[in-house]
């Protein structure tokens, strides 16, 4: 490349204005020096340095550093005058070319500081390759260096522009304080480097006052050469960079540590002017390859001529003594295939050396300021001199490259050659280096000169001096190099990509994260997949941890450990509840893939963490799938107790659906590992029955039943791991053979599973085996007992007695514990089958139950039936099969209590939860209305009265139809009977027809036969009637038809209150005056008729005020308030009434002067003077 003329005669920035588009170029390769000015006066003008030709007067830089020429007129004006002011760029030139490098970088200060900025100093400072450190090469003939040679640059030490990006950019300069800040740094740093490369400098000097020493050792080769300090400091760099390419990383922090006086960041810091060798692999590889001599060597004494060579003198004896003895050709055969392998691993060496200076030299014409010029003159210089670039590779091969930071590529290819690839890819690699290298373009037939044709392709507006330009202009050529650049240039291309799309980047980014060989841009690039977008949705986080997945199965579990991991634990507290779900679902996606000790220790403590902590409902409901996975591959059994504290507390959330996924997910892979450990049937379930029995004696009404629900659901959705237990520990498992013939499972056999975890199918591996084992549970069952199957009669001599037990201690009234133990003993019998729910569990029950004819007076033996034990067995095992039998055998049950009960005037609290279990499923009302019609017809009045209490609960959902062919002539048909017990029995019900069927023809039915109890004389002395259909208006009302409300509730209880107050027993006064309360505080929060309210509510009230002021207080003032109350909304209907009328009379007023006034505006014209004199005041 040519060099650059440094004297440019323009001392000011206009002159450097009107030149746009031409800039210094001063990147040169390692062999080229700093720019200086021809030989001569430096201070001289150039008229005098150069003689003057008719066109060329003057040399001045050109943007590839060829002379462009300058007018005569101003050279002779320049050398005519006597006292020729020198310039400022002659200064700076000759200060540059002297190496007085502080002196310039303080003069480029001065200039900023006064705001005259030389193009010259600014090009010079801001281009790295001037302060490349330098080898011990000598400079070429056209380099002029001054006394201390090249300037060395410290890595860790920016450019002058460096910290200053928008020097070049539209914004403009930067202000003079920023610059000064800028320059005083830059000053400050490189200080501080020249004392570091002074100490080096004087420690390597002091090395040689052992010189001494070494000879001593050397004398005593048992004795060890002690390091040197800068040897310690070399190999401890590359220690360190061995350990952190390896994922060693906290022993990396721990060796920096006992090292702090070292850069490990920076390896100038070794040492002054040391090439950094290879690293420790290419060095362990390598120190074995020259084979060793396998002479017969012995200690003799001879006369040899410096000049002669071993070589020659065996190949002299060997042509002169052809009859040499066996021996003597043999060690002259090991002699020359010694020398051989050391020429070999020379050759060898000399060519990896070739090879990478030939990357450099590549990247160097890549990184020029105008490539496409530097390109073309370099092809034209190898046109007129071919052997110029053999020159220059032979040249440089003696200088091995200093800085490590250089070329990025370079150091790329030349470590993969070092990586063990076989010779024929080395010479691959080798032949596609060089032709690249050697790359000729078609020249034109023209005689332009180069100088003419760089300026000319100076107006093609390229950019390689920025980070940008720099990568668009460096092609990589190999693999690695290919990695290099993703992993430079990701970073810059991910935060400019749509949110929306930057899923398409992960491919890119996790396959740059796999190869890449530097472990920090690795984890860079890591970071930026959990960070690539800011919220993931739901899609995109499975995108992500398909590529985590991908990413570990490909790297193994070490890397997934060192380099997954820790991105996982930077976001266990992020503010975004997605980015802390994708940590929770990559935790159960790399469980499999992680070490064993991660998976029970990390890991899982980070999921109990994260379920502890975060608040978001479905970032908990992740973990604790997260942890069924983990549950899943963990293997340490001191972890079990660990496991069910987190099932226990996973199961407590307050979330539904984090419970849910509990159930899906974490017990059944929790039950797998028990099953395999033998704790499933000893320790889990046992465990969760003692505490549901610590649950029971806190007393009847102080049940949690919340607690027992959690305890329960885990015990339900232990049923399928225990059934496959029993069937894989049965003595018949050994038999079991899968056939072509093997029937399929009816799809009824088992309840619905909540999630294909709880399959007994899948616990057990396929539905065929599965088949088999049931077709042999069977007929075991049924025909060869169970002797010997320990586990089948644990749950039956065991488990389902302590279930009896527990039942029958809960409360009966407790709707919520009855269902959950109903659906508990469902789900188990249904498991278990037919066949084990008739032969071991029903005899259970029933031998508790006793409900025999002898018994049926007993009173000893009738306090089970009061217990929950009925209604769990009446809803929870007689109805899990739904034959023509089973329907019988329930029916009758029932019937039998019922009968029991009534005879018995025990309490029917049992009978009802029967009733509403039953009740809520449709399927079952046609039964319980066989089970009351029994009741109904039943001769004792007690039972009658009992199914007619039944019917009130049944009703409810019942459909219209059924209500009128067979509820209402049932309750018709007992209000009939001579009992007055039984027909007050039945008004319950007949309320509950009136709030809940529509059909006129049936409300009219039973409006009459209300009417009947209310009216008839008969009942007019039955006060237990009155009440009865009092709390039944109370109830029904609000709920009812308002007219049905209007025309019969309120009129009948005005009636009663207005009976009330001449009733003469105080006590039954008092009854129904209370009933009456609690009817119209019920009532009062309806919408009534303004007739209705002054006819009926408010003279209903006052009588049963009337009645509380003599017997009750307390009640008086809230029924006063009540009847001020209602007066109130009289009052206030009237008055909104009268402003109704009022309002519509002045609407219509309105309309009138409206159509008044748009009749005036439509007669007059268009003028704006007509219209403004519309508004005008009369006079």
């Amino acid at each position: 490349m040519a060099s650059v003329n440094p004297f440019n005669l323009s001392d000011s920035e206009e002159e450097a204005e009107r030149r746009p588009n031409e800039s210094v170029d001063t990147q040169r390769s390692p062999s080229q020096g700093a720019p200086g000015p021809p030989p001569g006066n430096p201070f001289s003008s150039p008229a005098e340095a150069e003689p003057p030709t008719p066109l060329l007067s003057s040399n001045r830089t050109s943007p590839n550093g060829e002379g462009i020429s300058v007018s005569a007129p101003a050279t002779s004006a320049m050398a005519g005058s006597t006292e020729a002011r020198v310039s400022v760029d002659l200064i700076a030139a000759q200060l540059l070319r002297d190496q007085f490098i502080l002196t310039a970088l303080e003069f480029h200060t001065e200039l900023l500081e006064a705001g005259r900025e030389l193009p010259r100093l600014r090009d010079y400072f801001s281009n790295p390759g001037n302060f490349e450190r330098q080898g011990g090469t000598p400079p070429a003939k056209d380099q002029v260096l001054g006394p201390g040679g090249p300037l060395n640059r410290a890595g860790s030490i920016s450019t002058l522009d460096s910290l200053d990006f928008a020097r070049y950019s539209d914004d403009g300069n930067r202000e003079s304080d920023e610059r000064v800040a800028v320059l005083e740094f830059e000053l400050r740093k490189a200080k501080e480097t020249i004392q570091a490369l002074r100490a080096n400098l004087t420690q390597a000097a002091e090395s040689d006052v052992l010189s001494q020493e070494r000879k001593n050792l050397k004398s005593c080769p048992e004795i060890q050469e002690p390091i040197r300090q800068l040897e310690k400091r070399a190999l401890n760099f590359l220690v360190n960079e061995y350990l952190l390419k390896n994922g060693y990383k906290l022993s990396s922090i721990t060796f920096s540590d006992e090292n702090d006086d070292q850069d490990f960041e920076l390896w100038d810091d070794v040492g002054l002017n040391i090439p950094k060798p290879p690293g420790l692999l290419h060095l362990y590889r390598n120190c074995g390859n020259v084979p060793p001599s396998q002479r017969n060597m012995v200690d003799v004494s001879v006369a040899v001529d410096a000049s002669e060579l071993l070589g020659n003198c065996v190949a002299s004896e060997s042509s002169k003594k052809p009859g040499l003895s066996q021996q003597q050709q043999t060690e002259v055969v090991q002699e020359l295939e010694y020398q051989l392998g050391l020429l070999s691993s020379e050759k060898q060496s000399l060519a990896d050396q070739i090879k990478k200076l030939q990357s450099e030299i590549q990247t160097l014409k890549r990184t020029v300021s105008s490539p496409p010029p530097a390109t073309l003159d370099l092809s034209s210089q190898n046109s007129s001199h071919p052997s110029s670039s053999s020159n220059i590779i032979t040249s440089s091969t003696d200088s091995p490259s200093v800085d490590n930071s250089q070329t990025l590529e370079g150091r790329g290819v030349s470590e993969a050659g070092n990586g063990g690839d076989p010779p024929s890819k080395q010479k691959a690699s080798q032949l596609q280096s060089c032709n690249k290298t050697h790359v000729h373009f078609d020249q034109p037939n023209r005689k332009l000169s180069p100088a003419f044709q760089q300026a000319l392709l100076s107006f093609c507006r390229m950019c390689s001096d920025s980070r940008l330009g720099a990568e668009v202009s460096r092609i990589a050529d190999s693999e690695e190099s290919v990695m290099l650049m993703l992993g430079r240039c990701l970073p810059h291309i991910v935060p400019n990509v749509l949110l929306a799309k930057r899923e398409e980047l992960i491919p890119l980014i996790l396959c740059t994260a796999c190869l890449h060989p530097e472990p920090k841009e690795r984890d860079q690039l890591l970071h930026i997949l959990f960070n690539l977008i800011k919220r993931p949705d739901d899609e995109q986080r499975q995108m992500i941890l398909t590529g985590c997945v991908a990413f570990a199965r490909h790297v193994g579990p070490t890397r997934v450990e060192a380099e997954l991991l820790p991105q996982c634990w930077e976001q266990i507290n992020h503010k975004y509840p997605e980015r802390r779900l994708l940590v929770a679902e990559s935790c159960g996606a790399l469980a499999p893939y992680l070490p064993k000790e991660i998976r029970s220790s990390l890991v899982l403590s980070m999921l109990q963490q994260m379920l502890a902590e975060d608040k978001a409902d479905m970032v908990r409901e992740a973990v604790v799938k997260s942890l069924g996975i983990i549950m899943g591959y963990i293997d340490d059994a001191d972890k079990y107790p660990q496991g069910f504290e987190l099932m226990l507390l996973s199961l407590g959330d307050p979330s539904e659906r984090v419970v849910n996924a509990v159930h899906q997910v974490f017990i059944p892979a929790f039950s797998a590992w028990s099953t395999e450990l033998g704790n499933l049937h000893v320790a889990l379930i046992p465990s969760l029955l003692t505490r549901i029995e610590k649950l029971l004696p806190q007393g009847e009404h102080g049940l949690d039943e919340h607690k027992l629900h959690i305890f329960l659901s885990a015990l339900q959705s232990l049923i399928p791991p225990l059934f496959a237990l029993v069937l894989q520990n049965a003595p018949f498992t050994s038999r079991a053979a899968v056939h072509a013939d093997t029937p399929a499972i009816e799809v009824t056999r088992f309840p619905r599973p909540a999630s294909p975890l709880q399959d007994i199918a899948t616990i057990i591996g396929s539905r065929e085996v599965l088949s088999v084992l049931l077709q042999l549970y069977d007929h075991q069952l049924e025909l060869e007992g169970t002797t010997g199957w320990d586990s089948l009669l644990w749950v039956v001599n065991q488990l389902l007695p302590q279930l009896i037990e527990i039942v029958g201690r809960i409360n009966v009234t407790s709707s919520t514990c009855v269902h959950e133990f109903s659906r508990f003993f469902w789900r188990l019998c249904r498991t278990f089958g037919k066949i084990f729910t008739n032969t071991k569990v029903k005899p259970q029950f029933q031998e508790i139950l006793r409900l025999s004819e002898e018994n049926v007076d007993a009173s000893a033996g009738n306090g089970i039936l009061t217990k929950a034990t009925v209604p769990i067995y009446a809803t929870g095992v007689l109805t899990c099969y739904n034959q023509e039998e089973d329907r019988k055998l329930l029916v009758g049950f029932l019937e039998d209590v019922m009968t029991t009960l009534s005879l018995s005037h025990a309490p029917l609290d049992s009978l009802k939860a029967s009733f509403v279990e039953l009740g809520a499923n449709p399927a079952y009302h046609e039964l319980l209305l066989t089970v009351l019609w029994y009741g109904v017809v039943h001769t004792s009045a007690l039972v009658r009265c009992t199914a007619a209490r039944m019917f009130e609960l049944v009703l409810r959902g019942m459909s219209e139809a059924l209500i009128d062919r067979r509820a209402a002539p049932a309750l018709i048909t007992l209000c009939s009977g001579p009992e007055f017990s039984v027909r007050i029995s039945t008004i319950p019900a007949f309320g509950t027809i009136m709030e809940t069927v529509t059909q006129k023809e049936l409300q009219e039915r039973v409006k009459m036969q209300l009417a009947s109890f209310l009216e008839d004389p008969q009942y007019q002395d039955q006060h237990s009637l009155h009440i009865e259909i009092i709390r039944t208006f109370g109830r029904v009302g609000p709920n009812a038809e308002p007219r049905f409300r209007d025309e019969f509730v309120l009129p009948h209880l005005h009636k009663l209150a207005l009976a009330n107050n001449s009733h003469a027993v105080e006590s039954k006064r008092i009854d129904i005056a209370t009933q009456l309360f609690e009817a119209y505080s019920a009532l009062s929060c309806c919408f009534i008729s303004e007739e209705v309210m002054v006819n009926h509510f408010l003279p209903g009230l006052r009588c049963l005020h009337a009645d509380m002021e003599q017997l009750s207080p307390e009640h008086e003032v809230i029924l006063s308030s009540m009847i001020k109350e209602c007066e109130i909304k009289v009052e206030n209907r009237g008055m909104s009434d009268a402003q109704g009328s009022i309002s519509i009379a002045s609407s219509l007023v309105g309309e009138d002067a409206k159509t008044k006034f748009l009749s005036k505006m439509g007669q007059l014209t268009t003028s704006g003077a007509m219209l403004a004199n519309v508004f005008q005041r009369k006079k």
